[in-house]
């Protein structure tokens, strides 16, 4: 199995960034952190190694990019305002310098994104503020509604970072097109929002999976289960 390491820095984030890629060929597919969790945390807690086959067979590429989460939502040293801000600085961050240079160097106009725990906010949001650049979103124990992180604040940056709340208003044709897996487990303490997510994509008609494990906590065992998986569908 192949890995790279990358470090460059970012003109978008005016920081370092680091990025752990695995595979030699392949379809991509952006996999976000947990609460926290940096570039190296996936291979760490072996969520790389249950999709081994699908790298070693050069069906996939994954692309580990570090979060900003200790500069943007987890940051309780800065206005909620400002919180949010520095997320739209690493949501364009995403775009620009990973998903566009994966497009341009593969020649494809989209790529898979997928996450667990709160790197499933991170893929879903993304997927659903992009879906003109997302072929499918493969969210694992999600979370997605981040006013908890505000303090009460409200603007409309929150709004469109809050996909609870913006993906009822979006008729974004691609949505439509994209491949959505919302996995969850029976005991997970995101199934409710889940559940929401489903709810909304539902009513707008938006094809899905919800695919909901019996007897499953919020933990990487259960990711573990539902990554291959997933990449089985691609």
């Amino acid at each position: 199995m192949k890995e790279e390491y990358k470090k460059w820095y970012s003109p978008t984030l005016s920081k370092e960034i680091e990025m752990l890629v695995f595979g030699h060929a392949g379809y991509p597919v952006i996999l976000f952190p947990t609460t926290l969790g940096r570039h190296n945390e996936c291979k760490d807690m072996l969520l790389i190694d249950s999709v081994k086959w699908f790298l070693d067979e050069g069906l996939v590429q994954i692309y580990c990019p570090d979060s900003v989460t200790n500069l943007s939502w987890y940051d309780k040293t800065i206005h909620p305002a400002d919180r949010v801000k520095n997320h739209m600085w690493y949501d364009s961050f995403i775009l620009e310098e990973v998903v566009n240079a994966i497009c341009h160097e593969k020649k494809i106009p989209k790529v898979a994104v997928a996450g667990p725990s709160f790197g499933g906010y991170q893929a879903a949001n993304f997927a659903f503020r992009h879906p003109e650049k997302v072929s499918h979103l493969f969210s694992m124990s999600g979370s997605f509604n981040i006013k908890s992180f505000m303090d009460g604040y409200y603007d409309d940056n929150v709004y469109y970072n809050n996909p609870v709340d913006f993906l009822p208003d979006s008729n974004h044709p691609d949505l439509w097109k994209m491949k959505i897996v919302l996995g969850v487990g029976e005991w997970d303490i995101c199934l409710a929002s889940n559940q929401e997510l489903s709810g909304i994509l539902n009513h707008k008609n938006i094809p899905h999976w919800y695919d909901l494990r019996k007897w499953a906590k919020h933990d990487w065992p259960i990711w573990r289960e539902m990554f291959p998986h997933y990449l089985s569908t691609l």
